[in-house]
């Protein structure tokens, strides 16, 4: 064997040891999976990339570290990241990189949770352009496909002919058909329809080298060898694989699928490689037709046991799925929400709760009379069955939303993926999870299996302390016995989601050694050089190195961006995503820069990424300096909408600020910094001169812009008067009787200078209520330090907020409220970021001061204080159609039940659009943000104003958004209070007010 070393690809070059065909690979080689020779500097590939192919070809340290890590525990850094246009770049692609004895490994939506979709060579990202829907036959229920189409998109597409694609994992609005070809990829509904294998009827294939192949069914378009190979191991293809079963997905479990018996499936077995053998560049897809009413039986057992020794014996009623989750999966801190909206029979009219019972089975039948069947037959404590889609979707929703959870253990502590997709025979279920559950009481960690019940399938993930020595080796020992026990039960090591280097190093133990070799001279008839992929399945890594946390100082903030798992809900809606395409899965909030432009670094997932391998130091390397970082989170609105749409809750807004902390510390900032960062006190000096007229008259007649701000945007007029200077504002709790509730109204920076009409509503609206409303008299010293926040000046913010504090204890709800006439209340806050901030962000930023924990569990909406404190108030009936916006932070922090409620109970009809509306605060005033702004509002909120019917009320109770929808969208869009004040007048006979907007 040639000599070779390992070069970190940092170094500018890269060389891997090279073997001889029918050598045995020493350790190193067996780890790092490569036999590739040659050295070749990084420039000269690079170089060479740019010169033959036409899509993007990127060395840059941003571009690499947004790709060293997927949905796993693993890092790997790449030498570069290409974007192949088509197939001809792919082919040219991997011709480059196998004259330079470079690794190569395809990636679609890096979803993947085994460590698979990362490499330390070439990385070819298949989503920018290889990601068309090229055909559909409904006749024929089949669709050709590029590798980079996420899967929504296509389903999305066939649903109007009556089809899907049957395997639907749970990333489907950004997983891509290449990675579910790669992992062979299954979800909810293989028990009827199959896995991705299944459903997949002929493969593209570029091999390592540019050789091309054709595959289906037969041996045309086989690579050279692999027919005498088959031919040559009859007997171990037919005797040497473990008993087959639906989720046998581990290591090329597909093989014997090659054999004459079983119709030489060539694709079939290509399915699950993982991205080791070649690059699928096209491929053909069947498609199934979908049951025009299916009907779901919900099943209640005892416990998690009685549901899996049941799930087997259902699968007889012909069922679509059959999902399965315990009570366990329903607490902790990210389920409350759903273990509020789950538990417990529905009496009528509301949402559907989940049967009696500890543990529930999903069934889904095509039709009612088969879910009745089931019902009939099971022999459960409880059940129900719902015909109605939107109750059905109800019922999904608790069985998704809880899923969430498994990334959180009760007590708080993270959950990692390594062993998330074990799948054993359906009827052994029962034992293997009473088997599971003590293996994880004998290590003393927690997890909460959930899963397809029907196929033996367990998902769950596991609180391993991945980041010290001794947790690393309790991960070994545990992951060497759990590998054991599943194939005690006659498992599989991987139900769906692949090997990837969490398991390919067990896989001696699931298929022994005969067929480990097999595997191996598998691999190399179609990749002789070995540089697809290295690292996996064969002559594997091992399962505890390039473990991703191992890089990261033990710092708090290091933690909190260790939090990013790669799930990439973030990654949903973008252009080319499902959403893009019109689909049904973009109706959230987060990453709205991402949502606009679909580059991976704006993205919630690759944000976070870049800050982790800037706190790594080996990529990025300028730490809190990195102009990498910087750029990355420029278009980070601050909207928060990962907070409440992320299943871990990345709180990149909240990572923004702390790096734009570090990053201007000791330097001169951005002119924006000082002037929309500074606002609160450039607004009071002005209110303070009286010069809120001269202000407005500069600001329209000045032929030039604002320094530091954006020369597209107009300024808000200023009020002339502030809320606080009008006395009847804050001359003490009035409106309601003797010992009536005493409500804080607080005087946001945006009500007190801007729309000062917003505080004179909302009194009216709370007295009204028999609330005894009060807006204390501070002179303008109570600020939540918000636009300190969103520019990073937190030691600035901590200053303004302990003025808050100090202030309140003399004036307001922390001192003497309880002593101005009424029963000490709620603060209720107008504007949303400021109720977000101070609820949020004070107790964070102030950890150690218990007057900032109790002003943040004071802080109500309108609506909260309305349904909390006047419960009996009726509002008056307005009885209008309603379009608008919620405010983003409203719907990442606060949550907008309360406000859904009233907005019924006053007779207005319809929903606030989603997404952001791109303004943000600052972020839309800010120099070179504009275009992304006005694109962000065109992506749902112009939209829906566009389209409202006439004479509908227009509601938005952030004052970014009513800004953005009156230079925008050309319309005045009220706070919820105006239009309930508007009501009032009108109802007392006062003098109608007009509401149009």
């Amino acid at each position: 064997m040639s000599a070779g070393i390992w070069i970190s690809a940092t170094s500018g070059a890269y060389r891997v040891p090279v073997r001889a065909p029918d050598a045995r690979p020493p350790d190193e080689t067996r780890r790092g999976g490569g036999r590739l020779g040659g050295v070749t500097s990084s420039g000269e590939v690079e170089r060479t990339l740019r010169a033959q192919l036409r899509g993007e070809v990127d060395f840059g340290a941003a571009a690499r570290a947004l790709v060293t890590m997927d949905a796993s525990n693993y890092r790997r850094v790449p030498l570069g990241v290409v974007a192949p246009r088509d197939a001809d770049d792919v082919e040219a692609a991997l011709r480059v990189c196998a004259d330079a004895g470079v690794p190569v490994v395809p990636r679609g939506g890096g979803t993947s949770i085994a460590g698979q979709a990362t490499g330390t060579g070439v990385v070819l990202d298949l989503t920018r352009h290889m990601n068309a829907l090229l055909s559909v036959d409904p006749a024929a229920r089949t669709a050709v496909v590029q590798p980079g189409l996420v899967l929504d998109r296509l389903r999305d597409a066939v649903r109007p002919h009556g089809l899907t694609f049957g395997p639907d994992p749970s990333t489907r609005s950004r997983c891509t058909l290449g990675g579910m070809i790669g992992n062979n990829a299954c979800g909810a509904h293989s028990v009827a329809w199959g896995t991705t294998a299944d459903n997949v009827t002929e493969l593209a294939v570029t091999a390592y080298g540019g050789g091309s192949h054709r595959i289906g069914t037969g041996w045309t378009g086989a690579p050279d060898g692999l027919r005498e190979l088959v031919t040559g191991h009859l007997g171990l293809l037919r005797t040497g694989m473990p008993p087959g079963f639906s989720r046998r997905i581990s290591g090329y479990g597909g093989l014997d699928a090659l054999l004459p018996e079983r119709g030489v499936r060539l694709a079939h077995a290509f399915c699950g490689s993982e991205g080791t053998l070649g690059v699928v560049t096209e491929a053909v897809v069947r498609l199934v037709e979908l049951p025009p009413a299916p009907a779901l039986a919900v099943l209640g057992y005892a416990d998690e046991s009685a549901a899996a020794d049941a799930a087997a014996g259902l699968l007889a009623y012909g069922p679509l799925t059959v999902e399965g989750m315990a009570e366990d999966l329903l607490g902790g801190p990210a389920g409350t929400g759903g273990a509020a909206a789950g538990r417990g029979r529905s009496t009528g009219g509301g949402a559907v709760g989940l049967p009696d019972g500890r543990a529930w089975l999903f069934v889904e039948m095509p039709d009612e009379g088969g879910a009745r069947a089931v019902v009939r037959g099971a022999d459960a404590l409880d059940a129900l069955v719902v015909t109605d889609p939107a109750r059905q979707r109800a019922l999904w929703r608790i069985r998704e939303d809880a899923a969430g959870t498994a990334t959180r253990t009760p007590d708080g502590r993270m959950a990692w993926p390594g062993w998330e997709d074990c799948a054993v025979p359906p009827a052994r279920l029962g034992a293997y999870l009473r088997d599971f559950r003590a293996l994880l009481a004998a290590h003393g960690l927690r997890g909460t299996p959930y899963g397809h019940f029907g196929e033996g399938c367990v998902h769950v993930r596991i609180d391993f302390d991945l980041a010290s020595a001794a947790g690393v080796a309790r991960y070994r020992t545990f992951s060497e016995e759990l590998a054991e026990l599943v194939v005690a039960h006659g498992g599989s090591l991987s139900g769906e989601h692949g090997d990837g280097q969490a398991r390919a190093e067990l896989l001696p133990k699931m298929y022994g050694e005969d067929v480990i070799r097999l595997f191996g001279a598998y691999k190399d008839v179609w990749d002789p050089a070995g540089g697809m992929n290295p690292g996996m399945l064969v002559r594997p890594a091992r399962l505890d190195e390039n473990l991703r946390f191992a890089v990261l100082p033990a710092t708090p903030f290091a933690g909190e961006v260790a939090r990013c798992v790669g799930v990439a809900k973030c990654r949903t809606g973008g252009p080319g995503g499902a959403a893009g395409a019109g689909g049904s899965t973009g109706a959230g909030v987060m990453c709205p820069s991402y949502r606009v432009t679909g580059e991976e670094q704006h993205s919630t997932r690759g944000r976070a990424r870049l800050l982790h391998e800037m706190l790594a130091g080996d990529v990025v390397t300028d730490g809190w300096r990195s102009p990498e970082v910087a750029e990355a989170l420029d278009l980070c609105l601050g909207c928060k909408g990962c907070l409440s749409d992320c299943p871990v809750g990345v709180d990149m807004a909240s990572y923004k600020s702390e790096f734009l902390h570090h990053h201007w510390a000791g330097r001169i900032r951005p002119l924006a910094h000082y002037t929309l960062g500074g606002l609160p006190g450039w607004l009071r000096l002005i209110a303070r001169l009286r010069a809120a007229g001269a202000v407005n008259a500069a600001a329209r007649l000045l032929p030039f812009p604002m320094p530091g701000l954006a020369r597209e945007r107009p300024l808000p007029a200023l009020a002339k008067r502030p809320f606080t200077r009008d006395a009847a504002a804050v001359q003490g709790p009035v409106g309601g009787p003797v010992g009536a509730v005493a409500v804080t109204l607080w005087p946001d920076t945006f009500t007190e200078h801007l729309t000062p009409e917003v505080g004179h509503a909302a009194l009216r609206v709370l007295r009204a209520a028999g609330l005894a409303a009060y807006v204390p008299r501070t002179r303008g010293r109570l600020c939540c330090g918000l636009t300190y926040l969103s520019t990073g000046r937190l030691d600035r913010a901590r200053k303004v907020l302990r003025r808050t504090l100090d202030t309140l204890d003399t004036v307001g709800p922390l001192g003497t409220l309880g002593a101005l006439g009424g029963v000490p209340g709620p603060v209720t806050v107008l504007e949303p970021s400021c109720a977000a901030a101070l609820r949020a962000d004070l107790p964070a930023l102030l950890p150690d001061d218990p007057r900032a924990a109790r002003l943040a569990a004071a802080v109500r909406t309108v609506a909260e204080t309305l349904e909390e404190y006047a419960p009996d108030w009726r509002p008056p009936r307005l009885d209008r159609a309603l379009v608008g916006q919620t405010h983003c932070h409203q719907h990442a922090v606060l949550g907008d039940a309360a406000d859904r409620r009233l907005r019924e109970r006053a007779g207005l009809v319809g929903e606030p659009a989603g997404g952001c509306c791109g303004l943000a605060g600052n972020f839309g005033f800010e120099p070179g943000h504009h275009e992304v702004s006005v694109a962000c509002a065109e992506e749902q909120l112009l939209p829906s104003l566009r389209a409202a019917p006439p004479g509908a009320l227009v509601q938005a109770d952030g004052f970014s958004c009513r800004t953005q929808i009156a230079q925008l969208g050309g319309v005045r869009a009220r706070h919820l209070v105006e239009l309930l004040a508007d009501g009032l007048t009108a109802q007392a006979g006062e003098g109608a007010t007009d509401t149009q907007p």
